[in-house]
């Protein structure tokens, strides 16, 4: 069978891992011009892998597959890396913080995560790549986006940049970033979408590491959610000790992220403030709200920059002008001082407010007027996909809508490889 997988990403790796040994013809179609260029954004920054019954997506995984999955990516480290992994449990039965979050209305979430860090990540998604290009049945074809799947009688036909060729058997793997793609197929087949009319919304939160240092020692990752009074869900995600802010690239406009090296590189703390929003009809669009939203700040920023605001003058809805003792780690030419009430809708902000002075009952110190907020970060969900619609088309990983995290996005494409293989 001669199969496309569009997009090399956690999913896709999943996938290919599972059929690479079944006699079939693999065609991996990547925009980028080559690995070492890749756009995974999930496995190419902080490479933090967790094994939860409760996040990471809304399908049901094994937690024995999800434990095969993280070994197969830590047996792709060098023996001297994997002994240095990070390791720790979010909120376990002996967590110190456990009933200070939930008695101020936090649903603490439990996890057991591994911090690969960024620095590392390089090697491992070349050691991948080498293994699967060494297959003489396995082709990949770098600097190709496609931009068009349709079906051609029993075939599928992708077209591209100077691409075009047909298949038995189609899997998008496109992740968040290929929302583009996903929107178009969607539009073109309704009926394979579900649901889904979630976006989450939010800042990337930076202030020093002794502020949280008691936090970041018990578990390094901590990970709490609870619904504010607006009535959205907030959450806090990819919290990174001595990590840095970065911004996140999509073809025409830039949010912001945050990663950590295997050491840490800063003296700074940075995590993800999220609010989960969702539409009714006839709305029907959330990436592209997500999308406006983003672009928003650019333009407010003077191009492909964010918006920097310390969390006092936040709240008092005044321009930040200066920073006071928490310096920055995104570069200095990635943003601008600004005031981010400027771009978030305001229930987002009441929101991403009542959440973060909940978080300073519980850790005093990350209400301190001087820490940092940078916006938009923004985590774009495509509609829920039906992967059962058709025979020989499947969306895997985060862009099915289904996945929300490199373990379960690769389990997605190992359980997709097993049905098949």
């Amino acid at each position: 069978m001669k199969i496309a997988v569009v997009g090399f990403g956690a999913a896709a790796i999943g996938f290919i891992n599972e059929i690479k040994d079944k006699g079939h013809e693999i065609h991996v179609i990547e925009k980028s011009r080559d690995i070492y260029s890749s756009s995974i954004s999930g496995i190419r920054s902080d490479g933090k892998l967790f094994i939860s019954s409760s996040m990471g997506g809304d399908i049901e995984i094994p937690l024995e597959t999800q434990k095969e999955v993280v070994n197969f990516y830590l047996d792709k480290l060098d023996e001297s890396e994997r002994k240095d992994v990070r390791t720790g449990i979010s909120f376990d039965r002996k967590s110190t913080f456990f009933e200070k979050f939930y008695s101020k209305g936090f649903e603490p979430v439990n996890a057991y995560f591994y911090h690969i860090g960024t620095d590392r990540l390089k090697n491992l998604l070349e050691n991948i790549y080498n293994e699967f290009s060494s297959y003489k049945n396995i082709k990949f074809h770098f600097g190709i986006k496609a931009e068009n799947v349709s079906f051609d009688g029993n075939k599928i036909k992708i077209t591209g940049s100077n691409f075009e060729d047909t298949f038995d058997y189609v899997v998008i793997s496109v992740g968040r970033s290929g929302h583009g793609l996903v929107k178009s197929m969607t539009t073109d087949h309704p009926e394979i979408v579900t649901s889904g009319n979630i976006v989450d919304v939010g800042i990337r939160y930076e202030l020093p590491d002794h502020a949280v240092e008691k936090l970041n020692e018990e578990m390094y990752e901590f990970k709490v959610r609870m619904r504010t009074k607006t009535g959205y869900m907030v959450r806090t995600f990819c919290n990174n000790p001595s990590g840095r802010v970065v911004l996140e690239e999509y073809d025409d406009f830039v949010t912001v992220n945050g990663h950590s090296n295997s050491n840490g590189n800063s003296e700074n703390t940075n995590f993800a403030v999220l609010c989960s929003t969702s539409f009714t009809e006839p709305f029907n669009d959330p990436i592209g709200y997500g999308t406006y939203i983003s672009k928003l700040g650019n333009i407010l920023a003077g191009g492909r920059k964010v918006i920097l605001q310390t969390y006092g003058e936040f709240l008092e809805n005044k321009r930040t002008k200066r920073i006071g003792r928490v310096k920055p780690t995104l570069s200095d030419e990635s943003y601008i001082l600004g005031d981010i009430n400027l771009v978030l809708p305001r229930r987002i902000a009441i929101s991403l407010a009542e959440f973060i002075e909940k978080l300073g009952e519980v850790v005093p110190a990350i209400v301190y007027s001087d820490n940092l907020m940078y916006a938009v970060e923004v985590k774009f969900y495509s509609k829920k996909i039906n992967n059962e619609k058709y025979k020989n088309l499947k969306f895997i990983g985060d862009c099915s809508g289904h996945t929300r995290s490199i373990t379960y996005a690769t389990c997605h494409g190992k359980m997709l490889g097993r049905s098949i293989a």
